[in-house]
């Protein structure tokens, strides 16, 4: 199970959209007003920040859905890891996983305009770690999916011989 590459690449992906919980997404900093904006897995938070550089909440929005959508992703991958014997069914919960991931990729998107949008400046702000190591995750359960096709065609073709 775990020695074959493609649940390597599973378990990374499982890993790392756990890990998403953990990392910033997204900031944006007026300078003018010394405002900033933060996003990630489970708030955009609007804040005042001092010359001291101590903040100040001045309001947050709950964007637990981002959070809800990893770790859907994170259980899918594991799922399929231990859905080994049954390659198709590896095959279809990886590709429900690219959904996940994807809909985890647009709610970050979704969330960092409304949040350009309260700053009230142009630009389109910083995206952190958190939001690339997404495409990290993808990139794992793609490779993952085709070697479980690989293994697929591999036994497919040893029966045909028999």
């Amino acid at each position: 199970m775990l020695q074959r590459i493609q649940s390597v690449f599973l378990l990374i992906s499982a890993i790392v959209m756990v890990s998403i919980l953990f990392l910033p997404m997204w900031n944006m900093f007026n300078a003018d007003a010394m405002e900033a904006v933060k996003l990630d897995a489970f708030k955009l938070s609007y804040v005042s920040v001092s010359s001291g550089g101590a903040e100040t909440l001045i309001s947050s929005k709950d964007t637990h859905w981002i959070a809800v959508l990893a770790l859907a992703a994170a259980s899918v991958a594991l799922i399929s890891i231990f859905s080994f014997k049954n390659r198709l069914r590896q095959m279809q919960l990886n590709t429900l996983n690219s959904l996940l991931m994807g809909g985890c990729l647009i709610m970050t998107y979704f969330y960092s305009t409304k949040g350009a949008a309260v700053l009230g400046i142009d630009g389109a702000g910083n995206y952190q770690v958190g939001f690339f190591i997404i495409a990290v995750a993808l990139l794992c359960n793609s490779l993952g999916n085709r070697f479980i096709r690989r293994d697929e065609k591999l036994v497919r073709s040893a029966d045909r011989i028999r």
